[in-house]
């Protein structure tokens, strides 16, 4: 069986009921649970802050996976960690000492990752792969839920897949955008451990077995 992660996208839940949201994602066979924090200006959307994060940490047993899609990321780092992030990823476009960043994330006790745009090669990765736990390939263009999956994202995997095995690191590779019961298993083979679900858990009738057909998933 597959050891690939499931990481459900809260901002697609329903937010008049979002403690019974995370309380579904709790007893699924999720594995994190992913907040996009989005700043209005790097990504054209808003979502929500730290008084939020707080409240979903109060109630959520998986360990958050914080996805910074902001600029200047670096003057929030301790504040995302106070407010409960077990994960936190900046974006390769906003910060311009990225390995200050990394170190700095992983000093206050967080896993680093790194997400790169649609548009931004994944080789320029290739100096911090050893210092990160894991990087996210944007799938679609960040900023809103319920895109199709880009196309061009298959080659970028396999690139990124090449480079950290050449590296000798264990790296992990995550996904953020048009995840489907569909096309899992090629993503899964493609070289991807971790998946950003959203629409697809959070609309289904049913969205803990959902969950649970992404997690049994094989290639």
């Amino acid at each position: 069986m597959s050891q690939h992660l499931i990481s459900p996208s809260i901002l697609t839940a329903d937010f008049l009921h979002l403690e019974s949201e995370i309380e579904m994602v709790n007893q699924s066979e999720a594995d994190l649970l992913h907040l996009d924090i989005m700043d209005g200006v790097f990504v054209p959307n808003l979502s929500f802050g730290f008084p939020v994060i707080r409240q979903i940490k109060k109630v959520a047993r998986k360990p958050l996976d914080v996805h910074l899609m902001i600029v200047d990321p670096d003057r929030y780092l301790e504040a995302y960690r106070d407010a409960g992030a077990d994960w936190l990823t900046v974006h390769y476009e906003t910060c311009t000492h990225l390995h200050r960043t990394i170190q700095k994330i992983r000093e206050l006790g967080m896993k680093p990752a790194v997400s790169v745009n649609p548009h931004t090669d994944v080789s320029l990765l290739e100096p911090i792969l050893k210092d990160l736990n894991m990087v996210l390939i944007m799938t679609v263009n960040p900023g809103f839920g319920g895109q199709k999956f880009i196309e061009g994202s298959w080659d970028k995997i396999r690139k990124l897949k090449k480079m950290i095995v050449e590296a000798g690191a264990d790296t992990l590779i995550q996904v953020d955008g048009g995840v489907t019961q569909e096309n899992i298993g090629a993503l899964i083979q493609a070289g991807v451990d971790v998946f950003v679900v959203g629409n697809t858990i959070f609309s289904a009738e049913n969205p803990s077995q959902v969950t649970s057909n992404l997690k049994n998933s094989s290639q």
